[in-house]
């Protein structure tokens, strides 16, 4: 029986790291925002969309946008597109010019949660 197992772990071990075999990643990471995380906008947006590296569990992830004092100025609607489970998105009312941070937290379909947060300003 133990040989059975170290026979089963090194085929593993030689699948996981043959060429072409690609890493799975386990965490969602923040890939791409719009408003993107550093920028200047000209307008109110009416909504902020954040794009993850994977599929989300929306019961335990969050996104919140606060402006310079620190009060919420979002809808509080956070939800998953309809077809990108892989992609938050949260209403915000007019915003006046200023700098405003984004805030989440997301957990992967396979439980791994990650946060962050970005600022992107709307100009005058």
């Amino acid at each position: 029986m133990q040989r059975l197992l170290v026979r089963a772990a090194l085929g593993v071990l030689t699948a996981a790291t043959a060429p072409g075999v690609q890493p799975v990643l386990a965490h969602a990471h923040l890939t791409r925002a719009v408003p993107a995380a550093g920028s200047t906008i000209q307008s109110s947006p009416t909504e902020v969309d954040c794009i993850f590296t994977e599929a989300l569990e929306p019961r335990f992830s969050a996104l919140e946008v606060r402006d310079a004092a620190g009060k919420r100025v979002d809808s509080g609607n956070m939800h998953l597109a309809p077809d990108d489970p892989k992609q938050m998105i949260i209403g915000v009312g007019h915003l006046v010019p200023g700098t405003y941070k984004v805030i989440w937290h997301a957990t992967s379909v396979d439980t791994h949660r990650t946060e962050g947060d970005f600022t992107f300003t709307v100009g005058p």
